[in-house]
């Protein structure tokens, strides 16, 4: 599976099913999966990095994973309508 699909089922475990069939019905719910996926990994480097400014990017990438959580959410939404 795709790892974005696979980024957006662990934000959304209950919602697995609407998220398997949006990625198939749309490019950008599959693109907003992909962004999350994305955010996720830059997270994981920036929590493991030494650089300074570390905290604010960790910050930074936590904002952006949530405001992405809420536009997968807004998509389910949309779509159960």
């Amino acid at each position: 599976m795709d790892r974005g699909v696979l980024a957006a089922i662990r934000l959304l475990p209950r919602y697995r099913k609407s998220i398997e069939e949006l990625v198939l019905l749309s490019e950008s719910f599959r693109s907003l999966c992909g962004d999350i996926a994305e955010a996720e990994l830059a997270l994981e480097r920036w929590e493991k990095s030494t650089l300074p400014g570390k905290e604010a990017r960790c910050d930074e990438y936590r904002l952006i994973i949530n405001g992405l959580e809420a536009e997968l959410r807004q998509a389910i939404h949309e779509r159960q309508l």
